[in-house]
C-alpha cells in the first residue's frame, strides 16, 4: 500500500489525435514512498551533545567567584594585624577547601567546554556573563597568594611558593587578556543598550589589579636587581591600568543608579563588586609598599611608602561610604523578595579586599582603629561567606542550581 496515494495516478488513455504540443503525462516518481529524509546532521549533533552531563550546561565562570571568596577567607585571616587564637588553623583549612573548590570548578568549566560548546560561546556572546570570564584570573591568584601566605604550613614555604608562581603568571596572563578581549565584545558584538551599565562590567578590569597586589608578594623571592624592580614596576603600572579603567566604568554603574533606579532583586548584591577595586588598590599600594625598599633606590622606597598611605586612607573613606549605600539597597531588595543566587558571592571578595586594605593601612600607620575596621570587615566577611557558602553548597546538592532555568510563564487573561 502506497503512503501517499493520492499522489500515484494511473496514466490515461492516449487520445486519438494528440496535438504535439501536449505530450502524455509521465506517471510521478516514487518519491512519496521513500522515507523523509531526517534533521541535518549539526542539528542532531547539538542535539545529543547538550543531553551529556548535562548538569554542567549551567556551570558558567560566574563558579570561579565561589573559588575568590574562599579564598579571600584564608589570605584575610592570615593578614590581621591581631593574633587570635585558632584563627591561623582555621585559615588553613579553608585555604585547603579553597585548592578543592578551584579544582572541582575547573574540571566542571573544562566539562562545560566539552560537552556544551554552543552555550559556553552563547556565554561569551552574552554581555551578562561575559565580564565573569575575569574570575578565572582572580580564581588562580587568589588561590596561589593564600597557598604562600597560609599553605606553606601544610606544603612548605619552597612548594608554596612554585604553586603560587605558577598561578600568578597563569592568572596575569588570563587577565591581561580579559581585560582587553572582554571590553572589545562590549564594543564589537555585545553593543549594550543606555543605561544597562552593571558592576559586573568591573570583573575583568579588576584582575589585573589583584596581579599587582599578588605580585607584590613575590617581589622579595625575585633575585636581587634588574629583575626585581622590574616585577615591582609592572605591578605598579597593572595597578594604574586597572584603577583608571574603574574609573572609566564607575560612573556609568552610578549614572544607570540614578537614572534608572535599582537593579534587579537577583542583581543587587553585585553593587558590593565596586569594593573589589576600591579595597585591592588600598591592599596592591600598601604591599608594594612593603616590597619597594628591597626593589628601588631609598627615594622612590620612602615616596611609595608614602603614596600607600596618602592613596589609601581616602579610597578606603570611600569604599566605606559604598558599603553603606551597597548595604541599604540590599537591605531594600531584601525587604522586596529578594532570594539565594549565585551573586551572593559578591558579598565576599570585594570585602575580603577592604579587609586586606584596611590591614595594611594600619601596619602602615599603626592606627588602632584601622586594625578594628579591618576585625569589623573580616567579621562581615566570614558570616557572609558562611551564609554563601551554605546556599551554594544546598543549592548544588538539591540540583537547583543546575538545573535549567524555567522560561516564565505566559500571561493569560481571565474570560469569566
Amino acid at each position: 500500500m502506497a503512503i501517499f496515494p493520492q499522489t500515484r495516478t494511473a496514466a490515461p488513455p492516449p487520445p486519438a489525435a494528440p496535438p504535439p504540443a501536449a505530450p502524455s503525462p509521465r506517471p510521478e516518481s516514487p518519491r512519496p514512498e521513500s522515507p523523509r529524509p531526517e534533521s541535518p546532521r549539526p542539528a542532531a549533533v547539538a542535539s545529543s551533545g547538550s543531553t551529556r552531563l548535562p548538569f554542567l550546561r549551567q556551570i558558567g565562570p560566574n563558579w570561579y567567584a565561589s573559588v575568590m571568596g574562599t579564598a579571600i577567607v584564608a589570605s584575610a585571616g592570615a593578614m590581621l594585624p591581631v593574633d587570635v587564637p585558632g584563627l591561623r588553623a582555621a585559615c588553613t583549612v579553608v585555604w585547603a577547601l579553597s585548592a578543592l573548590l578551584l579544582l572541582a570548578v575547573l574540571t566542571a568549566r573544562a566539562g562545560h567546554w566539552l560537552c556544551h560548546r554552543d552555550q559556553a560561546r552563547a556565554h561569551l556572546l552574552d554581555p551578562a556573563v561575559a565580564p565573569f570570564y575575569g574570575c578565572l584570573s582572580m580564581a588562580l591568584m587568589a588561590v596561589g597568594g593564600a597557598t604562600l601566605t597560609v599553605g606553606q604550613d601544610v606544603v612548605g614555604a619552597r612548594a608554596a611558593l612554585a604553586v603560587d608562581v605558577v598561578l600568578f603568571v597563569a592568572g596575569t596572563v588570563i587577565g591581561l587578556v580579559a581585560a582587553v578581549v572582554v571590553p572589545y565584545l562590549m564594543v564589537v558584538r555585545h553593543r549594550p543598550a543606555s543605561g544597562t551599565a552593571s558592576p559586573v562590567w568591573l570583573l575583568p578590569l579588576v584582575a589585573p589589579m589583584v596581579s599587582a597586589s599578588q605580585g607584590a608578594l613575590l617581589v622579595p623571592h625575585v633575585s636581587a636587581g634588574q629583575g626585581r624592580e622590574a616585577l615591582l614596576l609592572a605591578c605598579y603600572a597593572m595597578f594604574g591600568l586597572s584603577l583608571l579603567a574603574t574609573l572609566v566604568v564607575l560612573p556609568l554603574v552610578f549614572s544607570r543608579l540614578v537614572h534608572h533606579g535599582p537593579l534587579p532583586l537577583a542583581l543587587t548584591p553585585t553593587l558590593f563588586l565596586v569594593l573589589g577595586p576600591l579595597g585591592q588598590s588600598t591592599t596592591a599600594v600598601n604591599q608594594l609598599a612593603d616590597a619597594a625598599p628591597g626593589a628601588v633606590g631609598a627615594p622612590y622606597a620612602s615616596a611609595f611608602g608614602a603614596f600607600a598611605v596618602l592613596y589609601g586612607v581616602p579610597v578606603m573613606g570611600f569604599a566605606l561610604l559604598w558599603l553603606a549605600l551597597a548595604t541599604a539597597m540590599v537591605v531594600r531588595a531584601a525587604r522586596n523578595g529578594m532570594g539565594f543566587a549565585m551573586t551572593w558571592w559578591a558579598f565576599t571578595f570585594p570585602v575580603g579586599t577592604c579587609v586586606t586594605g584596611a590591614a595594611g593601612l594600619a601596619r602602615h600607620t599603626g592606627l588602632d582603629a584601622l586594625t578594628w575596621l579591618a576585625v569589623a570587615l573580616y567579621v562581615a566577611l566570614v558570616a557572609a561567606w558562611a551564609a554563601a557558602g551554605t546556599r551554594t553548597a544546598l543549592g548544588v546538592v538539591s540540583g537547583a542550581l543546575t538545573a535549567a532555568p524555567v522560561p516564565p510563564r505566559p500571561a493569560t487573561a481571565r474570560t469569566t
